[in-house]
C-alpha cells in the first residue's frame, strides 16, 4: 500500500502533466487525419483495403409483423479505418428491399380479362435483373474520400424483422430509423446483441439507390428526419398509385404485367420466418383493389407527393426518358412538389431506360454526384449549387444544360385533330381546328401492341385514330406533360382509352419521276426534289418512329380517380388525361403524331377484343409544352 506521501507526490506529478498539455497542445494524443480537399473535391486518401466493415440492428419504431416487438433492421457499414482513432465522417446510406435476392412468385392471372385461359405473366424470375441496380461503386469510390457506406435491409427482407408492405409508412419508418441511430436518437446492436452507437458518424447522411432503392429515400425524405441532409432518388417512385394505376385504370410497370404490390412485397420476403407476414400479405392483395382501379386510402398511404413540404433534404433527381417501369410521371411530378415548396434541388434526365447513370454518362455522373455529395455531406464549398439546375440529354449523347425545368420560354401549344384524307390515311394535326361535324372510328384490337399500331402511319387502320402534323421546317422541343381532351364514345368491354405520342421521323431521297396512284409526295421544296411541287416527283423512304410518351385512361374514372361513374354505350363524352412526361426534340422533316387506341397490350388489362371508340373532332385536340 502507497503512503500518503507518495499518493501526493503521484498527485503533483500528474497535475504538471495535464498543465504542460494544456499549454502545449502539440504534445497531446495526436489528432486523427482529416480529409483531404484539391480542387473543389476531396481526395482518396483512406486506404479502402483497410475499411472496418461490421453489421449493426438498428431498433425502428414500428412493429410491422404484430409479434409484439418492435421491428430491427440489419444494417451493414463500411468505413475508413482511421475511425477508430476519433475520424468522423458523414454517412452514404443505400436502402433496399433487394440484397438477399427475390423470390419466385406469379403475377396476377387476371390481365386477360376476357380470356381465363390465356397464358400468365412469370414472377420473381423476371424481376430478378433488379437487383442489379445497386449502385456497387459507392463504397469503393467514396470510403477513400472520407464517407462512411451504409447499407440496409428494408423492413421483412434479408437479415431485418417485419414485413414488407410496398411504400406504405412502415418502410419509410423502418429507413428512416437508420437515419435516427447515425444521429444518436435510435438503439443498435451488434450481433452479439451488445448496445452499439455510431459514434464515428458526423449525422449527416445522404441516402441514394435505383429504383426501389430510391423510392425509400424520397419516403425517408417526408418524413422531414434531421440530418438527413440530401437524397439522390434514381427512376424513383413517389405515388405507388402512379407506378401501377393510371387515371383509374390498372396499369402495369413495364414489363411486369399482372404484377402489383402484392406481389412484390412477397417477391421481397426473404426474412427468417417468412410465414409470419401471410396475414400481411393477404391484406395488402385485399386493400390494392384490382377490379377498380380507383384511387383509395391505401395509395394515399403510399403517395409521398403529398408530404412534399416537409421535405428538408435537398434533391438531386435522376430520371430516364425512356423508363417505361418507373415512368417519367414519378420523378416529374415529384420535382414539381419539391419546386412549388422551395426545396433545394438538381435534375438529370437522361436518354436511357430504368437504369443507374453510371451506364448511360459514367465520368460525368461520378464527377457530379461526387461534388454533390462533397457540398451537402462535407461542406465543401464548390460551387455546384450555382451552376444550371437541369441537365438533360435530349437525344443521345446531346445534353443541354438550364436554369430550371421544363426549359424556360416554354408554352401550351393546342393542336387539333383534323379529319383523315378520302382514302383512309390519317387525320391531320394542326394549330386551328378543322374537324367540326367530322366522327372517326375504330374498333379495339387487344392482340397488336403500341408499336405495331402506330407502323406504317400513311395507311388506313381500322384499329387506330391517326393524327400526323405536316413535315417540320424547324426543330421543336417538347419539355413538360402533354394532355390530350378528345370528345369520344365507346361501346364493349373494354373501359381504356390511349393516347400515344409519336415522333415519325423520314429519310428523305429523290427517286425519279413518276406517276404512280397512291404514293406521298412528301417535303415539298427538297433541292435534289424540285419537280415535288408539280406533284410528278416521288421520294422513297424510311420511317424510323418513336413512341415519345403515353398516357392512359379508365373512361370509368373521367370525372375523378377515387370513384367509378358508368359509362352509356355511344354515348359522348368529353375526355381529358395526361400522358407522361418528357423532353424530346423533333427534328425537321420530323412528323408530330397522335395515335389513338384503347387497349395498350403492353400496360393496360386486356378485354374482349372489338370494343368500338368513336371520336368526335372539332375541339378534340392535344396540349403540348413546346419551345
Amino acid at each position: 500500500m502507497r503512503s500518503v506521501r507518495q499518493l501526493v507526490t503521484l498527485t503533483a506529478a500528474a497535475t504538471v502533466a495535464l498543465l504542460a498539455v494544456t499549454a502545449n497542445p502539440a504534445s497531446a494524443v495526436p489528432k486523427p487525419p482529416g480529409i483531404v480537399v484539391q480542387n473543389g473535391v476531396t481526395q482518396p486518401v483512406f486506404d479502402y483495403t483497410q475499411a472496418i466493415r461490421e453489421r449493426r440492428y438498428v431498433e425502428t419504431e414500428i412493429d410491422s409483423d404484430h409479434d409484439g416487438k418492435r421491428d430491427r433492421v440489419e444494417v451493414r457499414v463500411i468505413r475508413p479505418a482511421e475511425t477508430e482513432r476519433g475520424l468522423k465522417v458523414p454517412v452514404i446510406f443505400q436502402p433496399s428491399p433487394y440484397y438477399a435476392g427475390l423470390n419466385d412468385v406469379p403475377n396476377h392471372d387476371d390481365i386477360d380479362r376476357d380470356d381465363p385461359a390465356a397464358a400468365r405473366s412469370a414472377g420473381g424470375a423476371d424481376r430478378a435483373a433488379e437487383t442489379i441496380l445497386f449502385a456497387g461503386y459507392l463504397d469503393n469510390y467514396f470510403v477513400p474520400r472520407g464517407y462512411a457506406v451504409v447499407f440496409a435491409d428494408s423492413i421483412g427482407t434479408g437479415g431485418s424483422d417485419g414485413c414488407p408492405t410496398s411504400g406504405d409508412p412502415n418502410e419509410t419508418l423502418g429507413m428512416k430509423a437508420v437515419v435516427d441511430w447515425l444521429n444518436g436518437r435510435a438503439r443498435g446492436f451488434t450481433p452479439e446483441g451488445d448496445s452499439a452507437r455510431a459514434t464515428w458518424s458526423t449525422g449527416k447522411t445522404g441516402m441514394i439507390g435505383v429504383s426501389y432503392n430510391a423510392t425509400l429515400p424520397n419516403a425517408v425524405a417526408t418524413t422531414g428526419v434531421r440530418g438527413l441532409e440530401t437524397i439522390v432518388p434514381i427512376a424513383g417512385i413517389s405515388s405507388w398509385y402512379d407506378y401501377y394505376r393510371a387515371n383509374g385504370g390498372v396499369v402495369a410497370p413495364f414489363p411486369f404485367q399482372g404484377e402489383d404490390t402484392d406481389v412484390l412485397a412477397r417477391l421481397v420476403l426473404t426474412r427468417k420466418n417468412p410465414e409470419v407476414c401471410a396475414g400481411v400479405m393477404d391484406e395488402l392483395e385485399r386493400r390494392q383493389d384490382r377490379e377498380t382501379g380507383d384511387y383509395s386510402r391505401y395509395w394515399d398511404e403510399r403517395n409521398y407527393v403529398k408530404d412534399a413540404h416537409k421535405v428538408r433534404a435537398s434533391v438531386f433527381l435522376v430520371h430516364g426518358l425512356n423508363d417505361w417501369n418507373v415512368r417519367t410521371k414519378n420523378g416529374i411530378q415529384w420535382w414539381n412538389a419539391l419546386s412549388s415548396n422551395g426545396v433545394q434541388r438538381k435534375i438529370w434526365l437522361h436518354q436511357g431506360p430504368h437504369t443507374d447513370p453510371f451506364n448511360v454518362r459514367r465520368a460525368e455522373w461520378i464527377a457530379t454526384l461526387h461534388r454533390w455529395f462533397d457540398f451537402w455531406l462535407h461542406g465543401v464549398r464548390n460551387g455546384i449549387m450555382n451552376e444550371p439546375m437541369a441537365d438533360v440529354e435530349t437525344a443521345p449523347n446531346q445534353w443541354t444544360t438550364s436554369r430550371s425545368w421544363p426549359v424556360p420560354g416554354t408554352t401550351q401549344v393546342p393542336l387539333f385533330l383534323g379529319p383523315e384524307a378520302a382514302d383512309g390515311r390519317p387525320g391531320t394535326l394542326s394549330r386551328w381546328p378543322s374537324g367540326f361535324g367530322h366522327d372517326q372510328s375504330f374498333v379495339d384490337d387487344t392482340s397488336q401492341t403500341a408499336d405495331q399500331l402506330v407502323d406504317n402511319e400513311l395507311a388506313a387502320d381500322p384499329n387506330r385514330l391517326a393524327f400526323l402534323t405536316t413535315p417540320l421546317t424547324s426543330p421543336v422541343r417538347l419539355s413538360g406533360t402533354p394532355r390530350v381532351t378528345v370528345r369520344a364514345s365507346l361501346d364493349g368491354r373494354s373501359p381504356y382509352l390511349t393516347a400515344l405520342l409519336v415522333d415519325y421521323g423520314t429519310d428523305v431521297r429523290f427517286a425519279g419521276i413518276a406517276t404512280v396512284p397512291g404514293q406521298d409526295c412528301i417535303a415539298p421544296g427538297i433541292p435534289e426534289d424540285p419537280g415535288c411541287f408539280n406533284k410528278r416527283a416521288y421520294v422513297t423512304r424510311e420511317t424510323p418512329l418513336k413512341i415519345v410518351s403515353r398516357g392512359w385512361l379508365d373512361v370509368r374514372n373521367r370525372y375523378s380517380q377515387w370513384d367509378e361513374t358508368p359509362v352509356a354505350a355511344g354515348r359522348t363524352y368529353t375526355l381529358s388525361w395526361d400522358l407522361q412526361p418528357q423532353d424530346h426534340v423533333f427534328k425537321p422533316g420530323h412528323r408530330i403524331g397522335v395515335v389513338l387506341i384503347s387497349t395498350d397490350r403492353d400496360h393496360t388489362l386486356r378485354y374482349r377484343t372489338g370494343t368500338r371508340v368513336e371520336a368526335e373532332l372539332g375541339l378534340s385536340h392535344v396540349l403540348l409544352p413546346l419551345s
